[in-house]
């Protein structure tokens, strides 16, 4: 942890900060009271991510591939294409929490600081909590997507946001699938959507649904006349690690991508009988898809069928072996704690390989990073948010 010193000046410099706030919503079909464009523009229709080039045929190949294969399984599941809207809304007084509220000591004593809002037509408004210092030039800045963990949301994210607002950066947070405002006052939301797509095969509220969202919002991004669209990078927590990893794997316009303790191996976990405590942590809908299936104990065999019914591919062609690579060239530095037990790091050999090859083909190696900090298990420390900020620092600003 940081000196009481530096938590001092992180505080007194809060107190002097002049920041802008937006609380707005990426609106697709909304029925509601009437939009305005994005950035008072004409709305296009939704495009596929923008594929570039890495001057290296076979990894922008394999690259494209993936792409393609991955937007496809995420479009299977969708509602028609709507314009991209935009309408603002005000902040959320009492924001939910789906368990007991996390720890915030790691938040009190980090140097970082950011915030804003979006929505979506299906599962209802996407929200944001955009922060940025009151604007001074016309000059465009760049900007950070923070993502929030399992049961949590954007609020519990703000001492970050501000953070990195502080230090230059235009800083997004957002409520992932059926969690915040997206929860509507429900604090099973997120279990039941688990449970409703083992059964029904309709929607992918783990991870997958999510990186659609942030797709949208990459879109959005660059049409803000605020950010720098060659300058975004992506940030998260435990299941918002998963979210920044497979959306930087998706989507070309996330420049520098740093997920904290998300990045596994789901087929070596099943494999070598290491899933437990990833199961553990949404352990409801593997006792409901037990029971589906006749089992008297959750077994490998209920951990795959769940992930195959809700996440098509997870542990399989989309895995980490397969999306890391991919993210290559743009920089990217893999977080965890070395004893995790939901990332163990077994799972995360073959991946990492794949990835330092891929990087090293395309002449980028200093762009790829990984550090399994010793003696920490599944949770973010400070010594993670100051590597984090360094990395963002070196390649965005």
């Amino acid at each position: 942890m940081m000196a009481s010193s530096q938590s001092c000046s992180c505080r007194l410099l809060k107190m002097f900060l002049s920041l802008a706030v937006q609380i707005a919503h990426i609106i697709l079909g909304n029925k509601g009271s009437s939009p305005m464009p994005v950035g008072g523009r004409t709305p296009n229709l939704f495009l596929p991510p923008p594929i570039t080039t890495t001057g290296n045929g076979v990894m922008d190949s394999q690259a494209q591939v993936f792409r393609s294969e991955f937007l496809r399984v995420l479009l299977s599941r969708r509602s028609p294409e709507v314009p991209l809207m935009v309408d603002y809304s005000n902040s959320v007084e009492n924001p939910l929490f789906q368990s007991d509220v996390p720890s915030t000591e790691v938040k009190k004593n980090c140097i970082l600081f950011v915030m804003g809002n979006i929505k979506d037509a299906e599962q209802g408004r996407l929200p944001l909590l955009i922060l940025s210092l009151k604007k001074t030039s016309e000059q465009r800045r760049p900007a950070i997507v923070f993502m929030h963990g399992t049961n949590t949301n954007k609020e519990w994210l703000r001492p970050w946001l501000e953070a990195y607002a502080s230090r230059g950066y235009v800083a997004i947070g957002l409520d992932s699938r059926y969690h915040g405002e997206r929860a509507y006052n429900c604090k099973t939301a997120y279990n039941d959507a688990l449970i409703s797509s083992w059964k029904n095969g309709n929607t992918m509220p783990f991870i997958f649904d999510t990186v659609w969202d942030l797709i949208k919002l990459a879109e959005y991004l660059t049409k803000r006349d605020d950010i720098d669209p060659k300058r975004i990078g992506i940030t998260g927590i435990s299941l918002g690690g998963m979210h920044a990893w497979f959306a930087a794997a998706a989507d070309t316009r996330y420049s520098v991508a740093v997920p904290l303790i998300g990045v596994q191996g789901f087929r070596w976990a099943i494999d070598n009988d290491e899933w437990e405590a990833r199961v553990n942590s949404i352990k409801p809908l593997f006792e409901e898809a037990r029971i589906d299936l006749g089992k008297s104990v959750i077994d490998k065999e209920v951990v795959e069928k769940v992930w195959n019914r809700i996440a098509p591919g997870l542990a399989s062609k989309f895995d980490s072996p397969y999306s890391l690579p991919v993210i290559a060239p743009r920089p990217l530095y893999i977080l965890n704690g070395a004893k995790d037990p939901r990332c163990p790091l077994g799972g995360l050999e073959v991946p990492l390989k794949r990835a330092e090859k891929a990087y090293k083909e395309t002449g980028s190696s200093g762009n790829f990073k990984f550090k399994a900090e010793d003696g920490v298990g599944h949770e973010v420390t400070s010594y993670m948010i100051k590597e984090s900020s360094d990395w963002f620092d070196k390649f965005l600003k």
